[in-house]
């Protein structure tokens, strides 16, 4: 039986536990709340207390890097904190990684790591990023702190947007003037990104990197006008007068290259609660 830890039990890590632990894996997970502590002991999940402030802070937080296999899941909060705390925290986390005897790490990041340039053609896994070219900073350094003179196999998971369940695309832009319709999206359903991490762990698919997307992708304003129509919300009140064709999409192929099949690969068919 494997021995799996995930750091943050959040919107993808919650349901990654489960998910796992119904297919016969020893999970044990972080959350920095101790109500959430003891929501998901109630519903038999291991979690601990653990938060990073960037110095780790929590009781019995050491078993969590006992496992073999570790999941990271703690997003950068760039918005609310600056990208230098992130970077902080993670320094940290590979102090902890180092000193213990985990053997493989999934890192999930985001393709947000790309440049916001527009292309012609879909942006791989392998298109070299850089400082000067990347679309986010702390992602990018993010992925290579993870990724310097290391001791573990590390694969890094690049998700699009997280969408599905309770998150509604159109919701965020109901009744909204002047919304961009006209670019296609890079959205993946929750159920798909949850899968995907099993997947890398299951297929022993280690030391490299995948984009987590779902293959199709359409507009925008189709999504927010289906979502108004399958939920009954408004949909938005005007679009951008902005012509079809200046994308930035990225590239799912190599993943299904590997025999993973998307649950959900058009996101106009995505299931929401």
């Amino acid at each position: 039986m494997k021995t799996i830890s995930i750091i943050g039990l959040g919107w993808i890590g919650e349901p990654l536990a489960f998910y796992l632990q119904e297919k016969g894996m020893h999970v044990i997970g972080s959350t920095t709340s101790s109500e959430k502590q003891e929501k998901l002991l109630k519903e038999g999940l291991q979690a601990i207390r653990f938060l990073l402030n960037p110095h780790p802070e929590g009781v019995g937080f050491n078993a969590l890097f006992q496992s073999e296999i570790l999941v990271v899941n703690i997003p950068p909060r760039t918005r609310s904190v600056n990208g230098a705390f992130h970077l902080e925290q993670l320094k940290y986390l590979r102090s902890l990684i180092d000193n213990s005897p985990i053997q493989k790490v999934i890192f999930v990041s985001s393709t947000g790591v790309y440049p916001e340039v527009t292309s012609p053609e879909k942006y791989g896994e392998d298109f070299p990023i850089s400082l000067v070219n990347t679309g986010n900073d702390t992602i990018f350094q993010a992925e290579q702190l993870m990724e310097k003179r290391r001791k573990y196999d590390l694969t890094i998971v690049r998700f699009g947007g997280l969408m599905g369940d309770d998150r509604v695309p159109g919701k965020y832009f109901s009744v909204k003037e002047n919304v961009a319709g006209h670019t296609r999206v890079n959205f993946i359903h929750r159920q798909d990104a949850v899968r995907m991490l099993a997947w890398v762990m299951e297929e022993e698919l280690w030391n490299k990197t995948f984009n987590g997307v779902a293959p199709i992708h359409p507009l925008r304003r189709e999504i927010y006008e289906k979502n108004a129509i399958d939920l009954g919300i408004a949909p938005p009140a005007s679009y951008q007068n902005e012509p079809e064709g200046n994308d930035r999409l990225i590239d799912s192929g190599k993943i299904i290259k590997t025999g993973f099949e998307f649950d959900y690969p058009d996101p106009l068919g995505f299931r929401y609660s």
